[in-house]
């Protein structure tokens, strides 16, 4: 498993991430043996949020549940969540930033948050609030280090004329198929290709610049929620024909590659996995670290349908 030393934090983790998401429905043994698997393949980044399991913080706590860390076992793991994601709204107010973060603590059965992202955009944000909330929680110790999620460089740069604290994640959606971050940038200045249209303001070449963290969500989606690509052949065929034979030359499966070619950018993104299968873990795992060559890595990118000019 590669290991980050993640820029602006004392922090060092794995560079995959267990999301959990989808643990809602799992029993306790179960979540145990998720957790524990992700663990022994070196994964010790376990990723929430406050909005995950259809009702207010259930994801968090079917995880704090069932998960027991004594005190030296939590200094080994990086838990994070999120917060700002109300019914019907986004919500960066101070009082709800400090009430979500208070009940994250209680349902995850811990003392601190090792890091907390701020969850998707909030257009009437007052970014005095956010600074202020982050004041306080860092002063009591109940966050050590912050970030935001599928944010712009601008909605960054907002949020940093007032907030005194480091902002060193920025959680995007990135995957083979659905890598408009990347792809962009490579198709520069082609007029009528859509291909290079900028639809974030440069995040990638942004967070390269600002030493911020980039954690990849749903890096096996086809798009937005359409499904996975991996064993598409009827829309992806070329590129499962380039996986399957990249795990053949490495000795991996197929999810292994599609978390190599996200692994393999010198960004140094970490990758959330979002799956509740220990076997699945195991199979992304053996991805962190995969040398993928410039000419392997190109191949998946234009083998997913994107063009090199």
């Amino acid at each position: 498993m590669k290991r980050l030393a993640l820029p602006q934090t004392n922090l060092t983790a794995s560079n995959l991430i267990l999301g959990l998401m989808r643990i809602a429905d799992l029993d306790d043994e179960a979540i145990r043996t998720l957790v524990a698997t992700a663990r022994e393949t070196g994964i010790d980044f376990f990723d929430h949020a406050d909005v995950y399991g259809g009702s207010p913080h259930h994801c968090e706590q079917r995880f704090g549940d069932a998960v027991t860390f004594t005190s030296s076992e939590r200094e080994q793991v990086r838990i994070q969540t999120k917060t700002g994601i109300v019914p019907g709204a986004f919500d960066f107010s101070k009082e709800h930033i400090l009430e979500s973060v208070d009940a994250s603590l209680r349902a995850l059965r811990t003392d601190y948050l090792d890091v907390l992202l701020l969850h998707r955009p909030d257009t009437l944000v007052e970014p005095e609030e956010v600074a202020a909330a982050f004041d306080e929680l860092e002063a009591a110790g109940k966050v050590r280090n912050f970030g935001v999620s599928n944010q712009t460089p601008g909605q960054v740069e907002l949020l940093k004329k007032f907030v005194k604290q480091p902002l060193a994640f920025n959680q995007v959606q990135l995957s083979i198929t659905h890598a408009p971050l990347i792809a962009a940038g490579v198709a520069s200045n082609m007029a009528g290709l859509d291909q290079s249209i900028d639809r974030d303001n440069g995040i990638l070449d942004y967070a390269r610049l600002n030493d911020i963290t980039l954690q990849a969500w749903s890096p096996f989606q086809k798009q937005f929620f359409n499904g996975v690509f991996l064993g598409d052949r009827e829309t992806y065929p070329e590129l499962n024909d380039a996986i399957d034979e990249l795990a053949a030359k490495y000795e991996v499966t197929p999810t292994a590659i599609a978390v190599a070619w996200i692994t393999r950018h010198p960004a140094n993104f970490q990758v959330v996995l979002g799956t509740t299968k220990p076997e699945r873990v195991r199979e992304a795992a053996a991805g962190s670290d995969i040398p993928l060559t410039r000419v392997e890595w190109y191949r998946l990118f234009t083998a997913a349908g994107y063009i090199l000019p």
